[in-house]
């Protein structure tokens, strides 16, 4: 079974080396290799079977990086390989079979999620992607890591996700094709924010998903922190640090005009290079108080957050991911705010709308952001902790083959 990876990353060779380094890989390993190409969500990226690569994880770094043709210093477009550009497309999961205790849980499969870096050579495996995370069941399905008997008309699987350490449960429709039980992914049934058209619907749940790299809901112990900006020195600003399914800093926009020093209700330009230095000075500060690595900016994610502008929505979310306004948000991170949603005293309870005394009994909240709305929620014990994470998803298989690294 593979560990839990915390904030590993891990560092590739340059130049010469590099190319010496392809050559003894290439030697072990298939190039190209199987793969296939799926849209989970509002993300795409390349499936693996973890059987296909080196049982050392330190060797993965070079083919996925060959995979989605980075570092592209010269453009930041990937040209040369698979990926997209952006953050939400510059992704790998690697699947593989449950260990023997992981069966004996009732687990399907396992499977690690890696960042791609674009510009650079990172090579990130400190967090999930909550959007692919909804198509490693089907994947494993398809792929035959687990099965399924009888005529269904639709399973669940349960995954391991070995960079949080968590189960993800995913529930979607199957069908049989030749005695053999295989996602159906065509249906008609559900749009999501940001993708084109109607697909099968994916009910995707994160199962206990607090602490997932800290270990704890809210890492510092209090709803609110106040961090010191050090691009703006002097000045402060309150977050909410919230670790759920993945650890997330949430500030309000309302304090980033501030401290940009704009009138209030101000247009924000999320992607200007000066409000993106003031988030990441806030991102790595806020990493240090969670007990996290800083330099990692995998994690953890920003989340800009501002009360409903209209009634079909609940709150406004911009986030951020690897640096860069996303152009919809991280599903870990929408999950993360359907959580915090229910802590009293934190700035998504304040923000949203009619929240001020708990959303447990509102259940769905939905949350608009700049492709469009996501509907969230969280249900919590009698204790309260949180028993689960839950939101509706979509996917579709793009391409089956084989991927030259």
């Amino acid at each position: 079974m593979l560990q839990a990876l915390s904030s590993r990353r891990f560092a590739v060779p340059s130049s010469c080396l590099r190319l010496r380094s392809i050559q003894r890989l290439a030697s072990v390993t298939p190039n190209p290799i199987p793969a296939t190409f799926l849209r989970g969500g509002t993300s795409k990226g390349i499936f693996l079977n973890r059987d296909h690569l080196p049982e050392d994880r330190s060797q993965w770094a070079l083919i996925c990086l060959g995979i989605m043709g980075s570092p592209d210093t010269a453009n930041g477009l990937q040209i040369n390989g698979m990926g997209g550009g952006i953050s939400s497309l510059s992704k790998i999961c690697v699947v593989g079979a449950p260990s023997e205790s992981q069966k004996a849980q009732g687990l399907d499969a396992e499977y690690t999620f890696i960042q791609v870096g674009i510009r650079d050579s990172t090579v990130d495996f400190s967090g999930n992607c909550g959007n692919l995370s909804s198509m490693v069941g089907a994947f494993a399905l398809q792929e035959g890591i687990c099965s399924r008997d009888g005529s269904p008309v639709e399973t669940t699987t349960r995954v391991h996700n070995t960079n949080t350490n968590s189960h993800i449960h995913t529930t979607f429709p199957v069908t049989s094709v030749s005695g053999r039980v295989v996602p159906k992914l065509d249906l008609a049934q559900t749009t999501v924010a940001g993708v084109p058209g109607k697909a099968s619907q994916i009910i995707l749940e994160f199962p206990k998903p607090a602490g997932a790299l800290t270990g704890k809901l809210l890492p510092t112990g209090t709803p609110v922190d106040i961090i010191d900006v050090h691009v703006r020195p002097g000045t402060r600003v309150p977050v909410s640090l919230v670790d759920a399914t993945n650890p997330t800093v949430f500030i309000t926009l309302s304090d980033l005009t501030h401290i940009l020093n704009l009138p209030p209700q101000s247009n924000v330009d999320f992607s200007n290079e000066t409000v993106r230095e003031l988030v990441e000075s806030i991102r790595t500060q806020s990493a240090v108080k969670m007990g996290l690595d800083p330099s990692a900016q995998a994690q953890p994610k920003v989340a800009v957050i501002s009360p409903p502008a209209a009634e079909d929505h609940d709150i406004y979310i911009q986030a951020y991911s690897m640096g860069v306004p996303h152009k919809a948000v991280p599903m870990t991170v929408g999950l993360c705010l359907g959580v915090a949603a229910n802590i009293e005293g934190s700035l998504v309870q304040k923000t949203a709308r009619g929240l001020e005394s708990g959303a447990s009994s509102r259940g769905l909240l939905t949350m608009k952001h700049s492709s469009g709305f996501v509907e969230v929620g969280a249900e919590f014990e009698v204790d309260g902790s949180v028993k689960s994470a839950r939101t509706v998803r979509t996917g579709r298989w793009l391409m089956r083959g084989a991927v030259y690294w």
